[in-house]
């Protein structure tokens, strides 16, 4: 939506939020920039429109629509979905308060002249994959996934991540209310969705899919004249293949793309897992052209953090915070981690490579991925107790993900629970090393 400024006709005040500028409008909506004074915050108010401002249609449209959203105030918690903080029913134009996210969203990207390298997109897909994912988990089905409800964050030419958006159109499995059906925007729409039937989480993945095919090809996988050929094409037609359409597209990422647009939800990937592992393979397998930046991609790291033991117990949004608030490092042979006497806060986790811990000049342990050095420490209580009996050297260059007490406590509570069992884990398995050697000196050596 573009950014304009408040009119004379706009409100100061949105119940206890002051409006700073108008973001938008839509049909039945409009969307504020405001600040919430008590947090310290900006926020994005969707504000229904007032009777006076609607259509005849739209006085008995929106509510649901609201209803719909307000019930998840506070329910997701997704470093790629909004947040809905707050939802107020005054009657004549109720409101939602919504994370705010500067910048445009995924339409910006779908133009001829404006399409994003097939990396970036690949990676978009993936994230979309995961909070998708998320979202089903909770019992929900957006029904309505497509560029313009997904929110770009950008830094400049370069895209750093995305988050989705709303949730209006959602259908809430678990809700024993009345929900409107045959919702959504129809060039995303399954075919399964258009018919009415009964809806499961790959709807969701066709409609990604056609989103993903819009942004590598620069239209989307149907388009007509007519609304009943459009109708027509996406029951019965099959989408051009890729290939023909965008050079560099593989034969692999045109496989993964078109069987999420089966016409049988049968022959789609059957959950999101396996959608968003199919995209991720496309990286790892290197069946996308890289950038020039050649940059370490968020779902390279996910997937690496995914397969390391230390972090066995973490769920995917725990995952995702580690991904976005470790800091990640390179360190090539010989480098020192480590220094015995040097008092330390940072603890690291070995991603890739491996690490040797000398005591006087002797080795006394190997330490390869998944493993974690530092965290004793880390933890110590006191600063005598911080400094580190032994040098830590890279025998094999290394990427290591570190945390130090400042970035741990910017993490979630769940997460930072999560950190805790794997350190008692380590210091249990460390422990019983310990008594091992005591116990069976020979057998150890």
């Amino acid at each position: 939506m573009a950014i304009t400024r408040l009119e004379p006709d706009d409100p100061p005040m949105i119940g206890k939020y002051r409006v700073l500028r108008r973001l938008g409008e839509g049909a039945t909506s409009e969307v504020f920039l405001a600040y919430d004074d008590f947090h310290g915050r900006e926020v994005a108010i969707k504000r229904v429109r007032s009777p006076a401002g609607r259509s005849e249609a739209d006085v008995h449209f929106s509510p649901h629509f609201f209803a719909a959203e307000a019930a998840l105030v506070g329910r997701l918690n997704h470093p790629n979905v909004v947040q809905i903080h707050d939802a107020v029913d005054d009657g004549m134009a109720p409101y939602l308060v919504m994370e705010y996210v500067p910048g445009a969203t995924l339409r910006h990207f779908c133009q001829q002249d404006r399409l994003l390298p097939l990396e970036q997109v690949v990676e978009i897909g993936f994230k979309c994959a995961m909070a998708l994912g998320y979202v089903w988990r909770q019992g929900l089905i957006h029904r309505d996934v497509k560029p313009a409800n997904i929110l770009a964050i950008t830094d400049g030419p370069e895209l750093l991540d995305i988050k989705l958006t709303d949730f209006g159109s959602v259908l809430n499995m678990g809700s024993d209310r009345t929900q409107i059906h045959r919702v959504g925007s129809l060039a995303y729409m399954s075919p399964e969705q258009l018919e009415g039937s009964t809806l499961d989480c790959r709807a969701d993945i066709y409609s990604l899919a056609a989103v993903l095919y819009h942004l590598i090809a620069g239209r989307p996988p149907f388009e007509a004249d007519s609304q009943g050929a459009l109708l027509h094409m996406i029951c019965h037609a099959e989408a051009p293949a890729l290939t023909g359409l965008r050079e560099g597209v593989s034969e692999a990422l045109d496989l993964t793309i078109r069987s999420a647009l089966a016409k049988s939800p049968g022959d789609r990937p059957e959950d999101w897992d396996q959608f968003a592992q199919s995209l991720s393979s496309l990286i790892t397998n290197h069946e996308v052209p890289r950038g020039q930046l050649q940059r370490v991609l968020d779902s390279e790291r996910f997937n690496l953090l995914r397969a390391l033991e230390f972090f066995a117990e973490f769920g995917d949004v725990e995952l995702w915070e580690v991904v976005h608030r470790a800091k990640w490092q390179r360190f090539p042979f010989g480098h020192k981690i480590f220094k015995r006497g040097q008092e330390g806060k940072q603890f690291y986790c070995i991603a890739q490579g491996e690490v040797e811990v000398f005591r006087d000049g002797e080795r006394v342990a190997r330490l390869g991925a998944g493993t974690s050095v530092g965290e004793m420490a880390y933890l110590a209580p006191s600063p005598d107790l911080r400094k580190h009996a032994a040098d830590v050297i890279v025998s094999e260059p290394c990427t290591t993900v570190s945390f130090n007490p400042d970035s741990l406590a910017q993490l979630t509570p769940d997460t930072r629970h999560r950190f805790d069992a794997a350190f008692i884990r380590v210091l249990v398995r460390r422990l019983h090393a310990a008594h091992e050697a005591l116990a069976h000196p020979r057998r150890i050596l």
